[in-house]
């Protein structure tokens, strides 16, 4: 074995280093760029008395997704991350490892089902697919005792699930919308409905999510369905009609998980389904509106990411130090004003209207207003058969 460095700061260095995977920002700046980042983040990170990284108070594996958490491009760090490790001398491990749901679930099944380590003491995937974690019993329950600003702090909408009445094995951490987007310059026309998508000169240009629930959802909305009620295969099929015959044609060019942002920003995609927040932060980058988000006249879906702990971890109390972190709400406005996502913090619309960035405590896709609400629709859980049929006919259209 090799021995480990005996100087906390450099510890705390190669332990960043070697934790850190190189996010879509870093690749699309250069490898060279992204190591520079790496090391500033990480001396970043060690500064201060008794230094976060030097691992006293434990450390916590956070996997998440890109764009998902307060990033500053010039000192290369997460500004409230790094502020928690400072706090608490609890390390953390960041890891911009979720892509999609299925295919992060994937990599970690295997464990999962043997109760082993996954690598992950904490990670973020949708409702969605926690319900089937949690239904094969492979989370662990959270202490709701250790966690007073959940308590006091989380917003009525998403305090129940049907699978999770009372959040003791998940945790909200963002919500957002899956709308349309295109950009305005390539594409000036712009959309108002998915069936927008299949006009002839958007042939070749358009992409869809590899998100089963929310490619379908936008396409059921317009097809009048309640996705919030009772609906079954007929309307399933007829939803997944539409997208298999416009992948088939060539109109649909990619289906992507997270990374649709990148065929965005190289000008692949001209319009198309995506994330609320991805939008927001891809027209912060680039100084301008270049891209445009649209909540369609028949409605948006809305989805929940939440905080969800794998049976095997070895970080317990760690974890609910940082997630109950994330829920004071000077710290969730620090984040919201980043990612543009709904916030599940209450007190965070009164915290940012007192920070440098009132006007974003007015934004609708932060914190819905009447207008926005009525055009937001949650679909309903699948059952385990539903599931399970959907997502292989899902997969067969998409040649998977």
């Amino acid at each position: 074995m090799h021995p480990q460095p005996a100087d906390p700061v450099v510890r705390a260095l190669v332990h960043r280093i070697r934790s850190a995977r190189l996010s879509r920002r870093q690749l699309l700046t250069g490898a060279a760029a992204g190591a520079a980042g790496i090391g500033a983040g990480a001396l970043a990170g060690c500064a201060g008395s008794g230094g976060p990284g030097d691992g006293s108070g434990g450390t916590v594996r956070w996997a998440n997704w890109t764009y998902y958490l307060d990033y500053d491009e010039d000192a290369g760090t997460w500004p409230s991350l790094d502020a928690f490790m400072e706090r608490t001398n609890i390390d953390v491990e960041y890891f911009e490892d979720i892509d999609d749901n299925k295919t992060f679930v994937a990599k970690i099944k295997d464990q999962l089902a043997l109760e082993q380590d996954t690598g992950y003491d904490v990670f973020v995937p949708s409702d969605t697919t926690t319900v089937r974690l949690l239904e094969q019993e492979q989370l662990t329950k959270f202490d709701r005792s250790l966690l007073p600003h959940v308590d006091g702090e989380m917003i009525d909408i998403v305090q129940h699930a049907s699978f999770d009445p009372d959040r003791d094995w998940t945790i909200p951490y963002q919500a957002g919308l899956t709308g349309l987007v295109y950009n305005t310059q390539l594409y000036p026309a712009g959309v108002r409905e998915v069936s927008d998508l299949w006009r002839p000169e958007l042939a070749g240009k358009v992409n869809l999510l590899t998100e089963q629930d929310d490619t379908l959802a936008l396409i059921m909305l317009e097809q009048g369905v309640d996705i919030e009620g009772d609906w079954g295969d007929d309307e399933f099929a007829a939803a997944l009609e539409v997208a298999e015959r416009q992948i088939s044609s060539g109109q649909v060019a990619t289906v992507r998980g997270n990374s649709y942002t990148q065929d965005l920003e190289q000008g692949i995609i001209w319009a198309g389904m995506c994330w609320s927040g991805d939008i927001a932060i891809l027209n912060e980058e680039a100084g301008e509106e270049v891209w445009k988000f649209v909540v369609p006249d028949s409605g948006a879906s809305v989805f929940t990411d939440s905080f969800a702990m794998p049976t095997a971890t070895a970080a317990f109390e760690q974890v609910h130090a940082l997630v109950d972190y994330y829920y004071e709400p000077e710290v969730a406005a620090q984040v919201a004003a980043y990612v543009q996502y709904v916030t599940p913090v209450a007190g965070a619309r009164d915290a940012m209207a007192a920070s440098g960035t009132p006007e974003l405590a007015e934004n609708p896709l932060i914190f819905p207003d009447e207008e926005m609400s009525a055009r937001i629709f949650d679909m309903r859980a699948l059952t385990a058969r539903e599931d399970n049929e959907y997502s292989q006919a899902y997969q067969r259209i998409l040649g998977n």
